[in-house]
């Protein structure tokens, strides 16, 4: 407001210049100026409110740190190559004007080799991008990757939010896809996903929302992932995409607030022939120091996974807390390898979440998953209601080290067992699988009480016998 009471300070004075009153506009946003583009503008324009540029790349090459791109309501059918970096106190930023429905279309877009991206950032720092709804970009061809979103090489600073991206498709029969991909080849550091909406996607053998490589220092907040054939939300490491094998891994980062449902691979010519659940909804392949927190996981292929597709590499530091993960196809939360070609868990934690009637399709994956190489885990506090197949914990690898179960609940339901399989050894009662994991532990068979369950409200009763374990 005081900027303001300047600005017309000046202009009676006659002291101001039409910039200045531009400047005034972008005050709230505390950027140095704007730029506008619409789609009946016209890149000799000078960019102003009044006299827009017509396209998204024009705007791209005249924004300098603090620019606001302002984008007028309209379908644009290019894609955008982000080409100036901002600062940490003035990035640069392209954004849906208010209300305004904007959408970059890759319809018209030709296919060729490669990544095919509708909105690039490469080897640009402090990059905001807000507010467009990004869709309708596919391709025929196994070697061409279309991309809603792609951030590469090296970046800082970089804020994707309130995006909605949608009709991102390979048709091809070994094709990839994805929404968002992050992939740093050099170094990619402080990236924030937040609040966007990515679904219906068909992604072949690749994710919806990716980070892989080296990538540290994220944020992946209050999106909705949904609707997609394959991966929801995925953290990679050691597939040889950083330059240092050192640091070729997804880290230091959180994963929270997101509505993930609905992502499954059955069906999806990428596994082959065969029907196959195999889609996480939130999922860590070789990533390290992630906290994956109060997230809503459901009716995926599997609810939560963190483990490393690359033999002798591990998911390292994991902390699965506070979720709800219900209705999941093959399991609620799953650690290690899925065979003994693969890496595994350490050092991670699984506590605070419910874990409900997962295993929906009677795939003995059980609520919880403890498959090949899992060392020095805790498993703690969690309440865990078994599906139709009546599995709450099932093992059957012998090479786990070191993982402890304590204070979880165990839903006893009237008339109905329980199973748990440690070593592939199957027992039925809490006492027995305690005896096969060598824990004398607090953890509880009882009916945790929950007020309605039957609409996915998991809080407990007052007088829930759960409260003495969990709290």
């Amino acid at each position: 407001m005081k900027k303001l009471w300047i600005a017309l300070a000046l202009l009676i004075a006659g002291g101001i210049t039409a910039g200045i009153l531009i400047f005034s506009e972008c005050t709230q946003a505390a950027a140095s100026s704007c730029l506008y583009v619409a789609a009946d503008g016209d890149d000799s324009n000078d960019g102003s409110k009044s006299a827009p540029l017509q396209t998204l790349n024009a705007a791209s090459e005249q924004a300098e740190p603090g620019t606001i791109v302002y984008v007028r309501g309209g379908t644009y059918e290019e894609p955008l190559e982000v080409s100036q970096s901002g600062s940490a106190s003035n990035p640069v930023t392209f954004e849906a004007y208010e209300d305004e429905e904007v959408i970059l279309s890759g319809e018209e877009m030709e296919e060729e080799a490669g990544i095919t991206a509708m909105i690039r950032i490469e080897k640009q720092d402090h990059i905001t991008i807000r507010g467009f709804t990004i869709q309708n970009l596919s391709t025929e061809l196994n070697n061409e990757t279309p991309v809603g979103i792609f951030v590469h090489d090296s970046a800082e600073g970089i804020t994707l939010d309130n995006n909605h991206i949608r009709g991102i498709e390979t048709n091809a029969d070994s094709g990839n896809a994805h929404g968002i991909a992050v992939y740093g080849r050099e170094s990619i550091t402080d990236v924030e996903v937040i609040n966007n909406t990515v679904e219906n996607l068909v992604l072949g053998s690749s994710e919806a929302v990716v980070l892989n490589g080296n990538v540290e220092d994220f944020t992946i907040a209050s999106n909705t992932v949904r609707h997609n054939d394959n991966i929801g939300i995925d953290m990679i490491g050691y597939e040889d995409v950083g330059d240092d094998p050192d640091l070729d891994y997804t880290r230091n980062g959180m994963v929270e607030n997101n509505t993930v449902y609905d992502n499954s691979s059955y069906g999806n010519p990428a596994y082959g022939e065969g029907d196959v659940y195999a889609a996480g909804g939130i999922y860590v392949d070789g990533g390290s120091d992630i906290d994956i927190q109060n997230n809503t996981v459901y009716r995926n292929d599997l609810g939560i996974e963190a483990t490393s597709e690359q033999d002798g590499e591990q998911a390292d530091n994991i902390r699965i807390t506070g979720n709800t993960v219900y209705e999941n196809n093959f399991t609620g939360i799953s650690i290690g390898g899925y065979d003994e070609k693969r890496g595994g868990t350490k050092d991670s934690t699984i506590a605070e979440n419910v874990i409900y009637r997962n295993d929906t399709n009677d795939l003995d994956g059980g609520q919880l998953l403890l498959q090949n190489d899992t060392e020095n885990n805790r498993i703690e506090n969690n309440i865990l209601t078994a599906g139709s197949s009546r599995v709450f914990v099932a093992n059957y690898f012998e090479d786990n080290t070191d993982n402890e179960f304590d204070q979880n609940v165990y839903h006893r339901e009237k008339g109905k067992k329980g199973i748990w399989i440690w070593e592939n050894e199957q027992v039925s009662t809490l006492n027995e699988f305690q005896s096969l994991i060598g824990s004398n532990n607090d953890s509880r068979y009882v009916n945790p009480q929950y007020k309605n369950a039957s609409n996915y409200n998991f809080e407990l009763s007052q007088d829930s016998p759960a409260r003495d374990v969990i709290e």
